[in-house]
Formats: C-alpha cells, sequence, structure tokens
C-alpha cells in the first residue's frame, strides 16, 4: 500500500533549537557497526562466489570491550588488548560446500582495522571471539522459498527523510574532514575518535568536538595544549568553511574536559587513537543511523542496519530504501521542501511489497498535493520494482551504514 500526505508541524529548518550528533571512524560504537557491515560484505561476496546467492546471515550482534592501556608521554604500552565480540547468525555451508564462515569474520575485522585506524596493530591490540551459530530453521527457509524477491524476516519500520539541514550537514562533513587523510597529514598527532555534537540555537551553531592526541607526540602538558590550540583554529576555519552563510555566529569547544593542573590525567590522550583501548565500550546499533547522523529532532527507527544481510533483512534493506526514496522524491518533484518516508514489512512478504509505504511531504506555497502525487507514486513503485539490484548493491557494499 502507497500513501501519500502533507507533512504537518514545524519544519526543521524553522524550529528554534536543532541537536545532531555524529560518531567519527575511531569512536568504538562506529567500529562496531562498521566491522560487522563489513563482515557482512564479505560473506555475501563468498556466498555468491560458491553458492551462487546470498545465503542467510545476520552478523548484527557485535561488540567491543575495551583495553587496558597505560600512557605516558611519548608513548606507552598496551596492558590488555581490547576484545570484539562478533555475533549473531550465519549458513557454514550449503550441499557438500562448506563456508569458512568463522575465518572469513576474523579476517575482515583485522582488514577494517589495518585500513581505518592507523596506530592499532590488528594482531597484538585486538583479541576475537567468533559467536556466531546456524540459524533458525523458520527463518533460514525464507531463503529458499520461490519468488522473484526474498520474503521479509521480520516485521520491521523504517524512516528516511531529506534533505539534510545546514546543521545536519557541518556535523556529517566536519567529522569527515577531520578524520581525513589530509588532516592527519597535517595533523598526525590526532585521533580517529572523533565525535561532533552540534547545538543550533536560533541561527547561531555550538559545537563541541572530541577528538584525542596521540601520546606518542605529545611530550608534555605544555606540548598538549600548544598544540590543542593550533588544532583547534584549524577546526575553526573548517568549521566557517563548512558553513557558509548559514549561521550567524559559530562557537567551538574542543576537549572540554581537559585541565592543565591535572598533569597527564587531565589530558585528553590516546595511545592507538581510539578509547577503546582502555576507556569506553562500543556495541551495534548504537551509533549513527544509516545516513551517518543521530539527528534529535528527527524521527528514528531502532533497528541496527549495519551487519544486517541485505537481501531479506529489512531493518537493513527498509532503512537505507527510506532514505534513497526520500531523497529521490526531492530531487524528482518540483515545490517540495521537506520529505519524510515510512516503510513497513510483513514478516513473510516479499521485501517489493511493504504492507505500508507513507511519503509526508511538506511543499512549498503555492504548491497542490494532488499535483505531485502521481510522481510520488511512481517513484515508490520503480524503487520497489528494482529493489533486488538495490539490495545487490548492498550485497556489495555500495552504500555506508554508519
Amino acid at each position: 500500500m502507497i500513501q501519500v500526505e502533507k507533512l504537518h508541524g514545524i519544519s526543521i529548518f524553522r524550529q528554534r533549537v536543532e541537536i545532531v550528533e555524529r560518531k567519527g571512524r575511531g569512536h568504538p560504537d562506529y567500529i562496531c557497526d562498521a566491522v560487522m557491515d563489513s563482515i557482512s560484505v564479505a560473506l555475501c561476496k563468498e556466498y555468491l562466489k560458491h553458492c551462487g546467492e546470498i545465503l542467510h546471515h545476520n552478523i548484527d550482534k557485535g561488540l567491543l570491550a575495551a583495553g587496558v592501556t597505560k600512557k605516558k608521554f611519548g608513548g606507552g604500552r598496551v596492558v590488555k588488548p581490547m576484545a570484539l565480540i562478533i555475533g549473531d547468525r550465519a549458513t557454514f555451508g550449503i550441499n557438500d560446500i562448506k563456508i569458512p564462515v568463522k575465518e572469513i569474520a576474523v579476517m575482515t575485522a583485522k582488514k577494517w582495522l589495518r585500513e581505518n585506524l592507523r596506530f592499532v596493530d590488528s594482531e597484538k591490540d585486538v583479541r576475537y571471539w567468533v559467536v556466531l551459530a546456524v540459524g533458525s530453521e523458520e527463518l533460514t527457509d525464507i531463503f529458499s522459498r520461490p519468488g522473484k524477491s526474498r520474503g521479509a524476516n521480520d516485521t520491521s519500520a523504517a524512516v528516511g527523510y531529506y534533505p539534510l539541514s545546514p546543521t545536519e550537514q557541518i556535523v556529517l562533513e566536519l567529522e569527515r574532514r577531520l578524520n581525513s587523510k589530509e588532516f592527519k597529514e597535517e595533523f598526525p598527532e590526532t585521533g580517529e575518535d572523533v565525535k561532533v555534537m552540534g547545538l543550533r540555537n536560533k541561527n547561531m551553531l555550538d559545537l563541541t568536538i572530541c577528538m584525542p592526541l596521540l601520546s606518542r607526540y605529545v611530550s608534555s602538558v605544555e606540548a598538549y595544549f600548544d598544540r590543542k590550540k593550533v588544532i583547534y583554529r584549524a577546526m575553526l576555519d573548517l568549521a566557517f568553511e563548512l558553513a557558509g552563510s548559514n549561521f550567524k555566529e559559530i562557537k567551538l569547544h574542543y576537549n572540554t574536559l581537559d585541565r592543565a593542573d591535572r598533569g597527564i590525567d587531565g589530558l585528553y590522550l590516546s595511545l592507538l587513537g581510539t578509547s577503546a583501548e582502555d576507556a569506553d565500550s562500543g556495541q551495534v546499533g548504537r551509533g549513527n543511523r544509516v545516513n551517518g547522523l543521530i539527528s534529535m529532532n528527527r524521527p528514528m527507527g531502532t533497528e541496527a542496519a549495519a551487519g544486517k544481510n541485505p537481501v531479506s533483512h529489512v531493518g537493513k534493506i527498509y532503512n537505507l530504501l527510506a532514505h534513497q526514496i526520500a531523497k529521490k522524491i526531492y530531487q524528482s518533484v518540483e515545490g517540495v521542501e521537506e520529505v519524510f518516508v515510512l516503510l513497513l514489512s510483513e514478516i513473510g512478504q516479499p521485501i517489493d511489497q511493504p504492507k505500508m509505504a507513507n511519503a509526508q511531504i511538506r511543499l512549498q506555497r503555492g504548491q497542490n498535493l494532488k499535483n505531485v502525487r502521481p510522481t510520488v507514486e511512481q517513484i515508490f513503485a520503480d524503487t520497489l520494482k528494482d529493489i533486488n539490484n538495490f539490495c545487490l548493491e548492498l550485497a556489495g557494499g555500495k552504500y555506508h551504514v554508519c
């Protein structure tokens, strides 16, 4: 069922207060989401190669337990490695074909860590616990049922929206720039565990950023605060560059817990670049939504998309698809100011036939919903018709989930 209706209430662009958060590449929650989804992509590739189809799996239960480090000016050491627990269900083979699921999971996790965290030794600094098991017969059976599209393996709802607000755009892009190759080359002493919190109060933007300095590059308390000043100015310049003319005033706060009179204990120092080394554990689903943001003024689903299989688990498929449809509507239909898309599945029913596909549209003054409804309905129909190709793109890792 497809329904198109007007979006009521105050637009996010006109609300007085807006709060947006992004957890960056080195945050423990981001690590869990990214690693588990990478494992799903790797398994999809292996299933397609050896079995000709994507088999049942859900690698969406993951925990990164913090380790223990001892930091000092100029370096430090790992006392206890981090522990990465990888769950939940997978297919280990079909007929006489065996898939080395556990080996693939660990190999993929190590590869992600090597490519994304400069100072984490994926062999020594992390221990891996694979607790994947065979799926239930009822859910596994969905993969053997006839039909051009898989049946949904859950009754689940998802929501997407477009466009991003200026606050959302700057929070998203600022973290990406702070973790970019260019920034790390200019400021190699900064870790990857970046968190950006944005608060817009009317047309004033207040940004709070947490990003550790690496102990190997810091020789003293004074040296820490000297580099912090330089980095702060670079971050502020980036913020103004990204903001353009969208805000009347921008304030930026960096590592606000720092206290010079507390010595090394009063500084946000890191040995490996992530707080998972000794301070904060991570878990799948506690990080960014699939568009890379945690936006408090927006509707948010509760599904953790990362690691779910991309051909039957609507907790992944519909979450990403809802944002894609909202973007298509905004870009294709004249006079649209803001779009929310809701998708609801029913377990066992084909994923190209949602129980409800709903678009809530805010139109510019003078536009009529009756005039845009046919185009919106056609966008839904065309997108759902092509859902199998979208699922294959998900399986190939085309879309980020965090």
